[in-house]
């Protein structure tokens, strides 16, 4: 009788463990063609709700004032100061107007072939290898990087937005060289202009790995044999 609440308790933590390791499928809040073309700015999600260990997630802060990655359960924002500083925080209380993340259990090395070296065929790779399984799911890069760029939504607090222009012509750029980073990027085929933008199948941000630079990447350059490609594949 004494070994039952031992065997109980086994049984329990058997029962509860495959959900802890278990990749869930990607959610979408939003969508980027609201806040883009119908202004659609106020936030329809607060982080600290997603947060938990084990879900990352991406997106813009709300009016379009920053830029937003969650990474295994940590709310990093990143907002602009001038035309060439920035300041990256926890805050996770944060609210987004259009956001993806998934909740992942197990992350899946990918080697990356000699020819992946940037945005482009970073994209092209993953549509090549994943576009038959007609499900999103996200990926994370950790390594060195050649050269990355990135921008920070700044949107003046009352501006009228009415197409990606009116928001794209407040950006704030930035160009790291030499850098280590580790980057989330969601990839979908069917997901445009939802997650991804209209012409691509991927949708990344990156943060600086002492964690004080961050933004969306619009450009990365870097030699397969310096990073590492992680996926994680929804479960079936």
């Amino acid at each position: 009788m004494v070994r039952c609440p031992l065997v109980v308790a086994m049984l329990l933590f058997l029962a509860v463990t495959p959900a802890w390791t278990q990749n869930h499928p990607v959610v979408p809040t939003g969508a980027m063609r609201n806040t883009m073309f119908n202004g659609q700015l106020a936030g329809l999600v607060q982080l600290d709700s997603l947060a938990s260990p084990g879900t990352y997630g991406i997106g813009p802060l709300e009016y379009l004032r920053g830029e937003l990655l969650l990474w295994d359960g940590h709310v990093f924002v990143a907002t602009a100061v001038g035309d060439s500083a920035m300041i990256v925080e926890e805050l996770p209380e944060s609210r987004a107007p259009f956001f993806v993340h998934q909740h992942v259990g197990r992350w899946t090395e990918v080697e990356l072939p000699d020819q992946v070296h940037d945005h482009a065929t970073l994209d092209a790779y993953l549509t090549e290898r994943f576009a038959d399984l007609d499900v999103p799911f996200a990926f994370k890069l950790a390594g060195r990087f050649d050269d990355v760029a990135t921008h920070l939504v700044d949107v003046p607090p009352g501006t009228s937005i009415a197409g990606p222009e009116d928001a794209h012509r407040w950006n704030k750029h930035f160009h790291h060289e030499e850098v280590g980073m580790d980057m989330l990027g969601f990839f979908s085929t069917r997901h445009q202009a939802v997650f991804t933008h209209h012409d691509s199948h991927i949708h990344v941000h990156a943060i600086s790995e002492d964690r004080d630079a961050m933004g969306h990447v619009e450009e990365m350059r870097f030699r397969a044999a310096d990073v590492l490609l992680f996926v994680a594949l929804p479960e079936r």
